[in-house]
């Protein structure tokens, strides 16, 4: 089966001026030998070449790279969608080359009140530099999604964040924190938390008009409520079927998310992108997926064969195994709010 190519989520660089306490890729310091411009030209190429839509610049912090606004260009002039995560801090020294190149989208984070936000972030000023980041973006007219990724340390906050929302009048996407790289297990959200979040999600998706404020819930919500609205679209995770990861230094991966470095399928300095990309042996676990991979969280589940055990990513950092996500709307419906 020929696989389709949608979405590239890159790493551009290690490199990043925050310490996060949920960092999972425990950024700071550029990887010893990330690609160069010339190496990063070419892989864009190879992308649009495999029909690839969407590319989003990530790090680390993208803008700590010279050569952000050529690769970035690379990509637009190639027809592909042009995005960008950020931490926010750069935006106001770039924000005249970005408005030219006028991406998709501009994610920005933010993960609580100020201090709230500057204590994750390890930086004090860091709230105050993001928001006037975002009314820069916004002026210029360039679309910003916020997003908040949740543990014990802001649970409490969402409504804050929310208010913040509504006044300014950006998306919203909420994730999860899970505890691999800089994020310390103890600040995991329960299994009633991360429910609890699901229900925050659906009351404002309710309130509120979706085409006029989006408030999402990332890959890594759960999945086949009874009662929770818009969560029975999910049809399996789509790493290696239709999205990539890209480390700095050329990694091709299924999803950046699984810890970077793990289930390196091939690098694009040793191995041309097409062959990785095209060699059916490559992201085995979801191209060669069949319901005896379930785990013993998702065995049996009827919802199986579509569901796929959920994000793979939740699934391994809890449970060292894939297809087996303990974070299931069903699943803590069944066995722990007893639906």
């Amino acid at each position: 089966m020929k696989h389709k190519l949608e979405c590239a989520v890159w790493e551009f660089t290690l490199k990043c001026n925050l310490q996060c306490s949920h960092c999972g890729s425990s950024a700071g310091i550029a990887r010893p030998d990330e690609l160069s411009t010339k190496e990063c030209i070419k892989l864009c190429e190879d992308l649009s070449e495999q029909g690839c839509n969407d590319v989003s610049l990530m790090g680390g912090e993208p803008f700590l790279r010279d050569d952000w606004s050529r690769v970035a260009q690379c990509i637009t002039d190639l027809g592909m969608n042009l995005n960008f995560v950020s931490n926010g801090i750069l935006i106001d020294k770039y924000i005249d080359e970005l408005a030219k190149l006028k991406p998709k989208v501009v994610g920005i984070s933010i993960d609580g009140t100020e201090e709230t936000h500057d204590k994750i972030r390890g930086m004090k000023g860091a709230f105050k530099k993001t928001i006037n980041s975002i009314d820069m973006l916004i002026e210029r007219g360039i679309q910003v999604t916020a997003i908040t990724t949740v543990s014990k340390l802001n649970f409490n906050e969402l409504h804050d964040i929310k208010e913040l929302v509504y006044k300014k009048g950006f998306n919203w996407q909420i994730q999860v924190a899970m505890p691999f790289g800089n994020f310390d297990r103890k600040y995991l959200l329960s299994k009633e938390e991360y429910y609890a979040v699901a229900l925050f999600i659906a009351s404002q998706r309710i309130k509120t008009s979706f085409d006029d404020l989006p408030v999402i819930g990332a890959h890594c919500f759960g999945y086949n409520s009874k009662v929770l609205p818009g969560c029975h679209g999910w049809k399996g995770c789509t790493a290696g079927i239709s999205s990539i990861g890209i480390t700095s230094d050329g990694g091709i991966v299924g999803c950046l998310s699984m810890g970077n470095d793990r289930f390196i399928e091939g690098n694009v300095r040793e191995t041309p992108f097409k062959e990785i990309w095209g060699n059916q042996d490559n992201f085995k676990y979801n191209r060669q997926f069949t319901m005896n991979e379930l785990g013993a969280e998702c065995r049996g589940c009827k919802y199986g064969d579509k569901c796929k055990g959920g994000c793979n990513s939740v699934s391994y950092v809890l449970t060292d195994k894939f297809h087996n996500n303990p974070y299931c709307f069903y699943a803590i419906e069944e066995s722990i709010i007893k639906i």
